[in-house]
């Protein structure tokens, strides 16, 4: 089992900036695994937004995030981290980690957080 726990969200003016983390802890050994970010906006599904691979030293991005968002790893701390800068309104969104593969598909992630809201004000 493993369980992934969210932090860092919360309400920021559009242009401004959040670091999202996401601690592991269980069994899993985490640097055997890939992180992913997804987000789902109210009315909307799910989506995909960042992926980082078990040593950080590949990462993908949605396009809509791609200059802005900024996904890393540190596996001493079992953390995955997603910076994000120059925040727009269309950023707002329940933000969730998820351990799995190294890919965009939501399918491929067996362990997701809880999440952790992100609102971006106009």
């Amino acid at each position: 089992q493993v369980q992934l726990v969210e932090s860092g969200g919360g309400l920021v003016q559009a242009g401004g900036s959040l670091r999202l983390s996401c601690a592991a802890s269980g069994r899993r050994i985490f640097s055997s695994y890939a992180m992913g970010w997804f987000r789902q906006a109210p009315g909307k599904e799910r989506e995909f937004v960042a992926t980082i691979n078990w040593n950080g030293g590949s990462t993908y991005y949605v396009d809509s995030v791609k200059g802005r968002f900024t996904i890393s790893r540190d596996n001493a701390k079992r953390t995955v981290y997603l910076q994000m800068n120059s925040l727009k309104p269309e950023d707002t969104a329940v933000y969730y980690c998820a351990q799995g593969r190294n890919t965009a598909a939501q399918g491929e992630y067996d362990y997701w957080g809880q999440g952790t809201q992100v609102t971006v004000s106009s």
